[in-house]
């Protein structure tokens, strides 16, 4: 990166996909690189990711939601080990409207458990954290009740967020065991079809 490019404008960028849906769709991948790069240094510095933007409770939601997206498995480490939360709270915290749809969704979230049921999402049981997320999953489910539609638009956005948080990150870039272009001298050309 160039030295007369500053940080807020490489957030900045970062933060212009709301309009177009996904983030990664509008910026550079080195804008990722870099924001994922800002994170590392953080945590090198002071040994953990402090929050930009989210309140430590709206932050351990956002967590526990972006592990909900994308959990670990056999082959690769999940959200959280990807950066996936500390790069939505680096985002978030240099667009506004990034802060009214995720911050606002987050209130939405806590506050539908608390009339269903008399707890906050996290404090809520592994079932009903299911059953409110699978109400917010389907964008339809905005359409047809739009009580639901704040949580709807919040769901879609932070899914986006999350596997743009991801697969940006070294491990999502593992995780696709993307091995880039490669240089051969012949080519083999394609297999024969199958005989029937």
């Amino acid at each position: 990166m160039s030295d007369s490019i500053t940080r807020r404008d490489i957030l900045k960028t970062l933060g212009v996909g709301v309009v177009a849906g996904s983030v990664l769709k509008v910026i550079p991948a080195q804008a990722a690189e870099y924001a994922h790069r800002m994170v590392q240094q953080e945590k090198a510095a002071s040994g953990a990711h402090h929050p930009k933007f989210f309140p430590a409770h709206q932050y351990a939601t956002l967590r526990n939601l972006c592990q909900t997206i994308i959990p670990p498995d056999d082959h690769s480490g999940g959200a959280i080990e990807a950066g996936a939360p500390e790069f939505i709270d680096l985002l978030t915290s240099e667009n506004t409207d990034y802060q009214l749809t995720l911050g606002g969704g987050l209130m939405w979230l806590d506050s539908t458990c608390a009339d269903r049921y008399g707890k906050a999402y996290l404090d809520c049981a592994p079932a009903q954290q299911k059953e409110v997320l699978d109400l917010i999953a389907y964008s339809a489910n905005g359409v047809k009740e739009t009580r639901l539609s704040q949580g709807t638009n919040f769901f879609a956005l932070l899914r986006k967020m999350t596997c743009d948080g991801f697969f940006t990150s070294e491990i999502g870039i593992k995780d696709l065991q993307y091995i880039g272009n490669t240089f051969r001298r012949d080519f083999p050309g394609c297999p024969p079809p199958p005989e029937s």
